[in-house]
C-alpha cells in the first residue's frame, strides 16, 4: 500500500447547509444596468447643461430658439460670447437674436444677454436694446445692462450700478401666512429661497432677487402679511459689488462715494478685493472732480 506524502485529506461536504443561491443572469443583467444608469444620468445632465461644450452653427441657430429649454439658450448665448471674445466676425450673423433675446420672457436668459450684448460696442442694435434693459422688472438684468453699458462709455446705467450696492428688498408677492423662512446670515444664490408663505391652499416660495447674504427678516414664521410687504434684505454678494464698483471706478460722481466708501472698511464679510477695488473707486472719482 502506497502512502501519499502531505496529502490534503478530503473532507465530506456538509448536506445540512444548502448551497448559496446564485443571482440569475437577468437579476446580474438588471443590476448592471441600474449601475450604469447610476453614472450614465449625472453624466447626461451635466453634459446637457454645461455651457462649455462647443455647439455647431447648426445646433447654435437650434439651441437660440428652443423656447422650451431656456438653458439652451443660454448655452449658445454663452458661446457667442466667448466668440466675440476671440474676435471672430462670423458670430455677427447671431446679432439680430442676440437683440431679440433682450425682451425674452425668461430672467436668465434676458440676463446672459445682457452681458453678451457688453462683449461688443460695436454690435449693431446692442446699444439700443441695453438702453431699454435699463427698465428690466429684473434687478440683475438692470444691472448687468448697466455695466455693459459702460463698456459702450455710456453711463445711463449709473443709477442702475448704485443700486447694485445697495441691499436687495424682498416682498410677499401676495397676502398669506409666513410659514417658513431662512435664517439671518444664510448666504443665498440669486432665486434661493427666502420664505414660505401660505395663501389658502397653495404654498408660495418667495426667492432671492440676488445672491448674497441674508441680512433682515421682517416677517417671522406664523405672521400674516400683506401683499408687497416687506419680508427681508439680502445683501448684495461679492462679485455683483466689485463689478458695481470697478463701473464706477470710470463713471462714478462724487455723490456715488456714500454708497462706495462702506465697503472700504475692514470687516469679514468684505473681501480683501471688493475693500481694494472700492479704495481705488473712490480715488478715482476724486481724482476725475478736481
Amino acid at each position: 500500500m502506497s502512502v501519499v506524502p502531505n496529502a490534503t485529506p478530503q473532507v465530506a461536504p456538509d448536506a445540512s447547509k444548502p448551497p448559496k443561491p446564485r443571482m440569475s443572469t437577468r437579476n446580474r443583467l438588471l443590476f448592471f444596468v441600474t449601475g450604469w444608469l447610476i453614472v450614465l444620468m449625472p453624466f447626461l445632465f451635466w453634459w446637457n447643461t454645461w455651457f462649455g461644450r462647443q455647439l455647431s452653427n447648426k445646433l447654435l441657430a437650434e439651441y437660440l430658439q428652443d423656447q422650451k429649454h431656456p438653458r439652451h439658450i443660454q448655452h449658445a448665448l454663452v458661446q457667442i460670447g466667448e466668440h466675440i471674445t476671440r474676435h471672430d466676425r462670423s458670430v455677427t450673423q447671431w446679432y439680430p437674436q442676440v437683440v431679440r433675446l433682450a425682451s425674452d420672457p425668461v430672467e436668465e436668459v434676458r440676463n446672459t444677454d445682457a452681458w453678451v450684448m457688453g462683449q461688443d460696442a460695436s454690435g449693431a442694435g446692442f446699444h439700443e436694446a441695453l438702453l431699454k434693459m435699463l427698465a428690466d422688472p429684473s434687478l440683475m438684468v438692470r444691472g448687468n445692462a448697466a455695466l455693459s453699458l459702460v463698456r459702450f462709455g455710456d453711463p445711463s446705467g449709473r443709477p442702475q450700478i448704485l443700486e447694485l450696492l445697495q441691499p436687495a428688498t424682498v416682498s410677499a408677492p401676495q397676502p398669506g401666512k409666513v410659514i417658513d423662512t431662512s435664517a439671518v446670515g444664510t448666504t443665498i444664490h440669486q432665486a434661493g429661497i427666502v420664505a414660505k408663505l401660505q395663501a389658502g391652499d397653495q404654498t408660495i416660495e418667495i426667492r432671492s432677487p440676488i445672491t448674497g447674504r441674508l441680512r433682515t427678516l421682517s416677517a417671522q414664521t406664523g405672521q400674516t402679511v400683506e401683499a408687497g410687504a416687506e419680508i427681508a434684505t439680502i445683501d448684495p454678494g461679492t462679485e455683483q459689488v466689485w463689478e458695481a464698483l470697478r463701473a464706477l471706478y470710470l463713471i462714478g460722481q462724487p455723490e456715488d462715494i456714500a454708497a462706495v466708501s462702506p465697503f472700504e472698511r475692514e470687516v469679514p464679510d468684505i473681501s480683501n478685493d471688493v475693500r481694494n477695488q472700492a479704495i481705488e473707486t473712490e480715488k478715482a472719482i476724486r481724482e476725475r472732480t478736481k
